[in-house]
């Protein structure tokens, strides 16, 4: 008889995240172990809890999500996490601090519904957050050349090249996009525009988005900010498909319904074996396969 699927949630912040929990639960994991404030340096007993109880098969019956608002914070963890694993024991990790990988897989797979994105170009609005990096590399990685926006460019330029040390012949291009100029500049050309801002920072007005729309390139724009005032004002938070201006448009909860199957099937995927680590590039292609058949 297998024993209970056992879920190690790790999260940065002093209280675990209830959402990340709900959703391992309805992903089917029976029992939960919440832990809050975790850090590199408190973490290593917690995980010997979970790789010395069980042996054998039973190993992957057991796996850790690491998570909390901070993505920086989560890396850290999920690094000391897999420094602590050695030969056969160890059990499977995903990471998904806020929400950031399957934000940004849902959002790359509806762009791809409506756009080949090998070769396309692509400009990503608050590119210098957790969203932004990982949905520029998502894209690079699928072959589109991709503008990473910044209100300062050296912000931009930093992430750029960080990016482009870990993707092999990555077209990545820093744009800055504090001024209307610099705006309209970064759009030239563009056939798909995803705005992964803060909460409240509107980064392109309707009259941008129109003078974008009138340009005559772009053909997906997705805006991931549910909170008013939008990312991008012309796109409403329940947009799925929708057409606006001759674009197709997105908005944070026309995404939301892809990212949660996601985040279900790549919490179930962890207990099919006990050596699997699920960052961007994985989480994308669970979202990818999910695609594939639904």
């Amino acid at each position: 008889m297998d024993k209970p699927r056992i879920l190690l949630q790790l999260d940065s912040d002093p209280q675990p995240s209830v959402f990340d929990g709900v959703v391992a639960i309805d992903a089917g994991v029976e029992q939960i172990f919440r832990h809050g404030g975790v850090t590199p340096e408190n973490v290593r007993e917690l995980v010997y809890g979970a790789i010395f109880t069980r042996g054998g098969d039973d190993l992957r019956r057991t796996a850790i999500f690491v998570g909390g608002a901070n993505v920086s914070q989560g890396e850290q963890v999920l690094a000391a996490v897999k420094n602590l694993f050695f030969g056969p024991m160890r059990v499977s990790v995903m990471i998904d601090s806020n929400g950031a990988n399957t934000t940004a897989a849902a959002a790359v797979l509806a762009a791809a519904k409506h756009l080949k994105l090998a070769g396309a170009t692509a400009l990503v609005l608050g590119g210098t957050g957790p969203v932004g990096q990982r949905m520029a590399r998502l894209l690079a990685k699928e072959g589109a050349h991709v503008r990473v926006g910044s209100r300062r460019l050296a912000n931009a330029a930093e992430v750029c090249e960080a990016l482009g040390q870990t993707i092999e012949r990555a077209n990545l291009i820093p744009v800055a996009t504090a001024a209307e100029r610099e705006l309209t500049a970064a759009f030239a050309g563009v056939q798909l525009v995803i705005a992964a801002g803060a909460a409240g920072a509107v980064l392109v007005s309707r009259a941008a988005y129109d003078a974008a729309v009138n340009a005559g390139t772009l053909q997906v724009a997705i805006d991931l900010n549910a909170v008013p005032p939008r990312g991008i004002e012309a796109i409403a938070a329940t947009d799925r498909a929708e057409v606006r201006g001759a674009v197709v448009c997105y908005g944070a909860l026309g995404v939301g319904g892809t990212k949660m199957k996601i985040h279900k099937e790549a919490i179930r995927a962890l207990f099919e074996a006990n050596d699997r680590v699920l960052d961007a590039e994985e989480i994308f292609a669970i979202g990818q396969r999910l695609s594939a058949t639904g």
